[in-house]
This record gives C-alpha cells, sequence and structure tokens, in this order.
C-alpha cells in the first residue's frame, strides 16, 4: 500500500499507465483500477509534492476494491465444509480429505484444488494457532551439541577397493555454531560411538547434553508422546555414563528439532562436498577436516553475527565437561541366541554359555579384548577374545555326562589314558591298533571314560589283564572289574605271544599241552 502515493506522483507527473507499471513492478490492470479509484474520489490530480495522506489513499482503494464482487462467490465443495472443518481438526491435510469426499460421498464432484482453496480459506478465517508459533530456543554455553548424518555420495573406499555410498557426521555446538564433521561408510553403533569419541576430542570438551537424532544406533524405540520413554541404545548409555552427558532424542518427524545440525549438514553438503571432487575417504577426511578449520570455524555466522571459533574460544570451551581421565574402550552391546550346541556366536567367534539357556536370547557386551555374556541383567560369564572360526569353550556350560564326545582326537584320549596308567595307554594304543580300517575311537572313549570311575591300582590291574588275555572289547573290561577278577594275580606262566592279527588263535604248544599231559597220565 505504501507504492499508492507513487502511483499518485508519477500520474501527476503525467507518466503513463504502462511507465508507472514498469517502474512500480505492478501489472497495468493494478494501476488501472488504482487511478480510477483515486480519480472517482478526487484526488488523482494536484501538486506531485503535496501528496494525499497514506491513510486517505488506503481507504479509497479498500472501498472501492471491496464493492467489485468476484464472478464465482460460492465454493464448489462449500456444502462439504462441515465435514472438512471436522477433517482438518483431526490432522488431515486437503489430499486425504478430497479422497474421503469422494469414497464416502456420492454427491461429491468436487476438485483437490477446490479442497485445498477451501482449507486455505479455512485457516486464514481462523488465524494462526499457538503451535504454529516457531520458538526459538537459546542455549547456555557447552549445555547442547546436536548430531546427525547427512548423505554424502559415493566414495573410493582404499580398504575394499570400490566405490561406496559414504554418509558425513556433524556434530554442532548449540552456542557458538562450531561443529565437527566426519566421512564415513556405514551409520552402525561402532562408528556412532567412536564418531562421539572423536568430536569430543576434537572439541577438548563434552556437552552436557547430546540431541540425536532416531537413528537405531541411538534410540531403539523413539518415544511417541509424552508418557512414552524412549528406549536408547545399551552401547550409546554406556558412552553417556563414561562422558557424563545426557541424551535428548528428536521426537519422531520432527527435524525442526534440531535445526541447528540440520543446516549444518547443509552447509557442509552445499560448500565443501558441492566443490571437492573425491579422491579415496582418507584423503577426504583430511581436506574436510581442513576446509572445517580454516573455513567452517571462521565464517561470520548469519545467526550469532560470530566467527564460531572466536565465540568457542571465548565462552564455550570453558563452560564443557572435561575429558575423563580414561579414553573410552569401544563396547557394543549386541543380542545373540544360544543355540544347541551351547555356543553364540559374535563377529565369527564362538563362546559358550550354561546349558540351561538354550534357545534364549542373551545380552553380549563385547570389546576388543572380552565377551561378556549377560542374562536377566546379571553377569554369566566372559570370555576372552577369540579369532574367527575359533572357539572358547568352558567344560562346566555343557551338560553332566555330554561334555566328553566333544574330544574326538586320537592324540587326547591317548594323553588322558596316560594320566591314570601306561597300562592304561597300551590298551588304548592297542584297541586303536585293532583295526586298520575302522577308527576305534568311540570304543577308546568309553573304556578311557569307564576305567576313570575306578581307583587308579585297579584301572591299571584291569588293563593289565585285559591286555595279558588279549582281551579288548569294552564289555569284557567292565565285567573285569564287575567280578573283581583285577584283584586275582595273572598266571604266572604264559608261553603265547598275543598278536592283534590273530587274537583268537592258539600256539601250537597250547593246542598240544592238553593232550600230553593226558598221555602222560594214561601211561600211569
Amino acid at each position: 500500500m505504501h507504492r499508492l502515493q507513487e502511483v499518485v506522483r508519477l500520474h501527476r507527473l503525467g507518466k503513463s499507465r504502462r511507465t508507472i507499471a514498469r517502474q512500480l513492478r505492478m501489472g497495468r490492470d493494478t494501476i488501472r483500477t488504482y487511478i480510477e479509484a483515486i480519480g472517482k474520489a478526487g484526488r488523482l490530480d494536484g501538486d506531485a509534492d503535496d501528496l494525499p495522506a497514506l491513510g486517505d489513499l488506503r481507504a479509497i482503494v479498500t472501498e472501492h476494491v471491496a464493492g467489485r464482487e468476484p464472478p464465482q462467490q460460492n465454493s464448489s465443495v462449500e456444502h462439504w465444509r462441515l465435514r472438512i472443518e471436522e477433517l482438518l481438526d483431526q490432522g488431515a491435510t486437503p489430499t486425504p480429505i478430497h479422497d474421503w469426499l469422494r469414497l464416502h460421498e456420492p454427491d461429491y464432484a468436487g476438485s483437490l484444488s477446490a479442497v485445498k482453496r477451501l482449507c486455505l480459506r479455512i485457516a486464514r478465517e481462523r488465524g494462526p494457532k499457538a503451535e504454529d508459533v516457531a520458538i526459538r530456543v537459546e542455549t547456555a554455553p557447552g549445555e547442547v551439541a546436536q548430531v546427525d548424518f547427512g548423505y554424502a555420495g559415493k566414495r573410493y573406499d582404499p580398504v575394499r577397493g570400490v566405490m561406496r555410498k559414504s554418509w558425513v557426521f556433524v556434530m554442532t555446538l548449540g552456542f557458538s555454531r562450531r561443529m565437527f564433521c566426519r566421512l564415513v561408510f556405514d551409520q552402525k553403533i561402532e562408528t556412532w560411538t567412536q564418531l562421539h569419541v572423536a568430536a569430543f576430542e576434537y572439541f577438548g570438551g563434552v556437552p552436557r547434553v547430546i540431541v540425536p537424532d532416531n537413528l537405531k544406533a541411538a534410540v531403539v524405540r523413539a518415544a511417541f508422546g509424552v508418557d512414552d520413554d524412549p528406549v536408547l541404545n545399551r552401547t550409546y548409555r554406556e558412552l553417556a555414563h563414561h562422558y557424563g552427558f545426557q541424551i535428548d532424542p528428536t521426537p519422531p518427524r520432527a527435524p525442526e528439532k534440531k535445526g541447528k545440525v540440520e543446516r549444518s549438514v547443509r552447509y557442509v553438503k552445499g560448500n565443501f562436498l558441492a566443490t571437492w571432487e573425491t579422491v579415496d575417504i582418507d584423503e577426504d577426511n583430511r581436506q574436510l577436516e581442513r576446509w572445517n578449520r580454516e573455513i567452517a570455524d571462521r565464517r561470520r555466522h548469519g545467526t550469532t553475527g560470530r566467527r564460531p571459533i572466536e565465540l568457542f574460544e571465548e565462552q564455550e570451551r570453558e563452560a564443557m565437561l572435561p575429558l575423563p581421565r580414561e579414553r573410552w574402550e569401544p563396547v557394543v552391546w549386541k543380542k545373540a541366541k544360544l543355540h544347541r550346541d551351547c555356543r553364540i556366536q559374535v563377529d565369527g567367534g564362538f563362546y559358550t554359555a550354561p546349558w540351561r539357556l538354550l534357545g534364549q536370547e542373551l545380552w553380549v557386551r563385547c570389546t576388543p579384548h572380552r565377551i561378556a555374556i549377560w542374562h536377566a541383567d546379571e553377569l554369566v560369564w566372559t570370555h576372552p577374545r577369540v579369532a574367527r572360526g575359533q572357539r572358547s569353550t568352558i567344560n562346566e556350560h555343557l551338560p553332566e555326562g555330554r561334555r566328553d564326545p566333544r574330544h574326538r582326537g586320537k592324540k587326547l584320549w591317548l594323553e588322558r589314558a596316560l594320566t591314570i596308567g601306561k597300562e592304561v595307554e597300551e590298551l588304548a594304543e592297542a584297541i586303536f591298533g585293532s583295526d586298520d580300517i575302522l577308527l576305534q575311537l568311540r570304543k577308546v572313549m568309553a573304556v578311557v571314560t569307564y576305567l576313570e570311575k575306578y581307583p587308579r591300582r585297579r584301572a591299571v590291574a584291569a588293563a593289565r589283564r585285559a591286555l595279558h588275555f588279549g582281551n579288548l572289547e569294552y564289555r569284557a573290561i567292565k565285567n573285569i572289574l564287575r567280578k573283581g577278577l583285577d584283584l586275582q594275580p595273572l598266571p604266572e606262566k604264559n608261553t603265547r605271544a598275543w598278536s592283534t592279527d590273530s587274537r583268537f588263535a592258539r600256539t601250537p604248544s597250547e593246542t598240544l599241552f592238553p593232550i600230553q599231559e593226558r598221555s602222560h597220565d594214561d601211561s600211569r
């Protein structure tokens, strides 16, 4: 409306409507309407330096324009206005409202554009609501930092030798707007925590509150209401406990609640990423850090009007929490199921847990050197880390009587037999050598396990007797001990040499001796 006086002044100077419209960048029809209205009121002509008051001109034009009625008075969807208002109050937008009317109102023949126009008119009539007002949150120095990821295109991975999708991680301090940024290939919890550690060390301190997005590395389950609490990732909780900060997740579908870091991500993408031609992710990160220190830290921020590095050094550095004495040891909490072999699998390694927990999901706390297994918030066992494909086995975790079959090595069972006695080892070797084709491991396991139940002296005597008579069967050795034959002395004379090749054959002297004895008796 302030240009109304300029319209009158240019008209009094003799300018044409076309010239006035061009200079004021207004439509010629609008200029014609204004001139006609002011002319009818008798205020158009006069001295160019003595212009009518702006209030008078506004009243003249408003009265003239208001008197003209538009050709279309009513909306084509005015008949359904009440229902449209109800749906708007329920949170629906024009498109769902249009679809609902088409589906439930047989007489409805309106268009989506008509619904949109009516919705806009209703909004104007109602005026702004309290929740439409954006309240700028002021943060104290060292109080809040916001974190987020932004897609950064494909970059070369020198480890794998391929191009991979990458993301830029940004942590922005709420007071000074100083930021830390780094390019990564994933958003896993291990990467997430390492980026936080790197950011804290870059700033030389820790903000008291971190505002993350609802990614799984930070928030396992988001809160969708005031009475609903978000479920934080256990690893992220432990990181927060170590550094002393609190976590304030952003509400779902409300990115404006962390607008500072959202703007920082756009700034990094629109400045550095838009101008730097990728080499590989290592070189890209070196150049990104240089850009951050020399450009981003020293730019004059549009909101604060100060350079982030200056504001940070003056007020925010001292206000942040100090770094802890001990550096964060990478910790990852995972869920793992205990399988039928009484083992869980973590990063390719296998670790036993008590067999009574078969089929249950266990929490596993993973560090670079240890694997701690938890059940019902109680520590079950801690294993040292093993390499991929290897196993860490605790005998007590396996059922009694079911532990030995897992040891199927011949050498192991010979060593176990030797712990009872040399004769038991010889017996085990004899059983192994009794068949060149069939492996006698199961028989040796049964014999050695059975002999371990008896005192060492009786077990050795039973093995000696079995070797003496060449009886290598499990049942025979069992009968020796049950009948107490191991307590009887062995025959003093035994000219037969036992051979595994003919264990049931007798020598000629053994065959003829009874005959010669009978002949001698007959002769007497």
